[in-house]
């Protein structure tokens, strides 16, 4: 499948309304072809912001085949380099996640200010350079309190996401927020399952029990396009535009990303299994009841912004038939683990969803890897969110193939 006519056809032959070939899911060489031509040139989510907090606060991640380092500089200023040494291209940086005042590559020292700038090289000769030895920069920006990345050479528009996503989530105050809790896991499928599993409930009944405690299992309001088709999406969305949140349907032409609030079970609050909340109310809430702001961006994440904390996930592709899940409970900074929340009734709804959604992936992936599989048709109503999902990636991978052969930086 790595032959570029192949694939076209493949893609040409697609019928919107029905799941992808078999290659979709299982190729090696397609799934190459998916990081060359979405993963690489569009915006990635990395990190939460709240994950760095202050000067020296890093991330580390791996997209594809570029380790990708994530640092707040001295200066405040969120920057992105590849986590590849100048010297000789040892990881510089190989936790998840740290603190460091300085950089240092573990191989042979060499030494990197926060701003990416080499300081010490050690016996280097007196020609050496070091200013032209700095590391390699990475597109960055951020976002309703995320960050993101992008290795392309050229970077697509930032601005109309960041002036969406910074209204949407201006009551919720990201840049107010701490991590309470991550969890990472591996789910056993590639990682379109993974998004288009997100992308429609329903399996919701029969998968979730915890999570149709709040919840609405209503495909109206969460579906590929706007909640005011449901009467009650409509008459939250009015309630909350009229408190001052941001709430109507907002997406661009491509449908790249979209914001969306919608109301959880009668008056419940949070997903906690009773409903209350989870955490002290977020001080730019004018209310406790405001549902959840669902944020999608592809290909990678999906978040919810309640009232009491925000949900952040992100997806990261690991193989053909692997993908990453990786999900980060934020609640207000001032917030006191054990005073003002409990860490297992904040987390256990989603950790239990986590893992019955990893488990759901993991068989579809395995009936998809079948000989005998082929695509069938999805729900007019209930996949929506699937259909606008696939025919997204089409129109993607089409338009990837069609342009230069390699956009990514070198």
């Amino acid at each position: 499948m790595t032959d570029q006519g192949n694939l076209r056809s493949l893609l040409q032959a697609q019928l919107s309304g029905q799941s992808l070939a078999r290659p979709f899911y299982t190729d090696p060489g397609l799934y190459q072809a998916d990081l060359d031509n979405i993963w690489y040139r569009e915006w990635i989510f990395a990190a939460p912001l709240a994950e760095l907090p202050k000067a020296g606060s890093y991330v580390t991640f791996q997209l594809g085949g570029y380790p990708v380092l994530v640092v707040r500089g001295g200066d405040g200023e969120i920057r992105a380099f590849h986590n590849t040494c100048r010297h000789r291209g040892s990881r510089i940086c190989p936790k998840e996640s740290g603190q460091a005042t300085k950089l240092v590559c573990p191989y042979h020292q060499w030494t990197y200010d926060t701003n990416g700038q080499l300081l010490w090289a050690r016996d280097m000769g007196p020609d050496f350079d070091m200013s032209s030895h700095g590391l390699q920069p990475v597109h960055c920006a951020s976002a309703g309190g995320m960050v993101y990345v992008c290795v392309a050479r050229n970077a697509p528009d930032f601005a109309p996401l960041r002036e969406a996503a910074d209204r949407y989530a201006a009551p919720h105050r990201p840049d107010e927020l701490k991590v309470a809790h991550q969890s990472r896991i591996i789910e056993r499928g590639n990682w379109k399952l993974v998004m288009e599993n997100n992308r429609e409930c329903y399996h919701c009944a029969g998968s979730h029990p915890g999570l149709c405690r709040t919840f609405l299992d209503d495909p109206d309001l969460f579906g590929s396009g706007d909640s005011q088709g449901s009467a009650l999406g409509a008459a939250h969305v009015e309630r909350c535009e009229a408190a001052g949140l941001p709430s109507r349907y907002l997406a661009p032409e491509d449908e790249l990303w979209r914001l969306v609030r919608i109301p959880l079970v009668g008056e419940t609050v949070s997903y906690t299994m009773d409903g209350k909340p989870a955490a002290p109310l977020l001080p730019g809430m004018p209310f406790a009841n405001a549902g959840t702001l669902l944020f999608y961006h592809y290909p990678n994440t999906w978040n919810h912004y309640l009232s009491d904390h925000v949900l952040n996930f992100r997806v990261m592709p690991v193989s053909a038939t692997e993908t990453e899940v990786t999900t980060s409970w934020l609640v207000h900074k001032d917030a006191v683990e054990g005073r003002d929340y409990d860490l297992t009734r904040l987390t256990e709804v989603w950790i239990a969803t986590n893992d019955e959604d990893r488990r759901v992936v993991q068989e579809n992936q395995l009936g998809i890897n079948s000989p005998a599989y082929m695509p069938g048709p999805y729900s007019q109503r209930q996949e929506g969110g699937v259909i606008q999902f696939v025919d997204w990636y089409v129109r993607s991978m089409l338009r990837g193939i069609s342009g230069p052969a390699r956009v990514a930086a070198e």
